[in-house]
């Protein structure tokens, strides 16, 4: 059995190409080949727990993720994620390895989930991507967008100046052209790719900020109380797309949208759906597009996979 620790698994992440394994896990999972139970879930009062697991037919291993986020912990010094995931032989249930991520691998997996609905919801033209949010999935998020998106105009939007200053320093640091903003309506008015990231249980974006052509990737609304954007959005969007429809259909932007009347099931898509070529895209530039990530096992699958199979290549012994 192997035990990799945070920076061990950074190393071997940094030499992976995530975005085709990820993207397989998708198509897998909308074409009836993964096994994903509903998701194990503890809401806390300062913070909430997910369990996700399951495994891929015919694969070799299944995997059992725990992640939290706890949103205060930057004021007391400490990451807002952690967890780990657990990776078994499916024909033995041996534990072959154990990833303490400290929630790394949850975090890289949901920005590579992004870069993949860009890839296939964005418009060919981005003029500006906006970032709603200041944290570490607003800054992964950027990252992995490069490997899609020649666009470096960022305008990103923070609740605190302090915030927004370490941001943009970091990420200019990265190349990009960062300008700030304490008012999510110029996030709209000005991008035409946007991303959300932040815990809210309140609507940010609003339909009156909208305009024509524009993608938004929903991330960070990955519980039934958490909401990121107004349910007019989506009820406006030419294209509503699900990382898991079923999961969408009890939390996220979908469920609130639902709730509200704004949409019914029958108008959503499955991103392994467009992946594997049995729907539509993005199909004209005046499209508004709406990507709903609520976080499927299928993606904690293939990451943790890619980073034990990476340890056996490269014949480390831990």
């Amino acid at each position: 059995m192997k035990i990799l620790h945070l920076e061990q698994i950074k190393e071997l992440v940094s030499r992976l190409d995530l975005i085709p394994a990820i993207e397989a896990g998708f198509a897998a999972y909308s074409a009836g080949r993964a096994v994903v139970p509903p998701v194990g879930e503890l809401l806390l009062e300062r913070g909430d727990v997910h369990i996700k697991y399951g495994y891929l037919r015919s694969d070799d291993y299944y995997v059992i993720k725990v992640a939290s986020g706890f949103y205060d912990n930057p004021k007391l010094g400490l990451p807002s994620s952690n967890g780990l995931m657990l990776l078994f032989c499916q024909k033995t249930g041996d534990l072959l390895c154990i990833l303490l991520d400290q929630g790394h691998l949850t975090d890289t997996r949901t920005a590579v989930a992004g870069a993949i609905a860009a890839k296939y919801l964005a418009p060919k033209h981005v003029e500006r991507i906006g970032i709603v949010g200041t944290g570490i999935q607003a800054r992964l998020q950027l990252k992995y967008l490069d490997q899609i998106v020649p666009c470096h105009d960022v305008l990103v939007w923070g609740r605190g100046g302090p915030q927004l200053f370490r941001y943009q320093s970091e990420m200019e640091g990265h190349g990009y052209r960062i300008e700030t903003t304490q008012e999510t309506a110029d996030i709209l008015r000005t991008c035409n790719l946007v991303v959300t990231c932040t815990p809210s249980t309140k609507p940010l974006l609003a339909l009156a900020d909208l305009r024509s052509g524009t993608h938004i990737t929903a991330v960070g609304s990955d519980t039934p109380h958490k909401q990121e954007l107004d349910t007019a959005i989506l009820g406006r969007a030419d294209l509503v797309v699900a990382d898991s429809i079923s999961q969408c259909l009890e939390r996220g932007e979908i469920y609130q949208a639902i709730r509200s009347g704004q949409i019914v099931e029958r108008d959503l898509l499955e991103l392994g759906q467009i992946i594997h070529g049995q729907a539509a895209g993005r199909t004209n530039e005046e499209q508004v597009s709406i990507a709903d990530l609520t976080g499927v096992a299928v993606q904690d699958i293939a990451i943790a996979t890619a980073v034990y199979k990476a340890t056996i290549k490269l014949d480390i012994i831990l």
